[in-house]
């Protein structure tokens, strides 16, 4: 249409999906663990029942902070995100 302007595109920060109370600063720069799929992760708590707020891509580490033997886990990653993921796509990293 003639006349019409467009606003600018913008792309949001991680930080506007994320909720504030997700997210740990500083974010860890040591690991427990890896992520072996690319795999959904959630803000909520317990079993997920909304959408996934994002994904992990395959090879992303993480700080195991709790599981309780059910399918899902709670982790932080390197970015600071403090999310549920499915415990079965995550491999201990080896200490040394």
């Amino acid at each position: 249409m003639e006349g019409m302007k467009r606003p600018e595109a913008i792309v949001l920060s991680e930080s506007a999906l994320i909720p504030s109370n997700c997210l740990i600063s500083p974010a860890p720069n040591q690991f427990t663990h890896e992520v072996t799929r690319p795999q959904a992760f959630y803000a909520s708590r317990g079993t997920p029942s909304e959408p996934p707020a994002g994904r992990f891509d395959a090879g992303t580490k993480v700080v195991l902070l709790y599981y309780d033997g059910t399918d899902f886990c709670r982790v932080v990653d390197g970015g600071g995100r403090y999310v549920d993921t499915r415990f079965d796509g995550l491999r201990k990293l080896q200490t040394q």
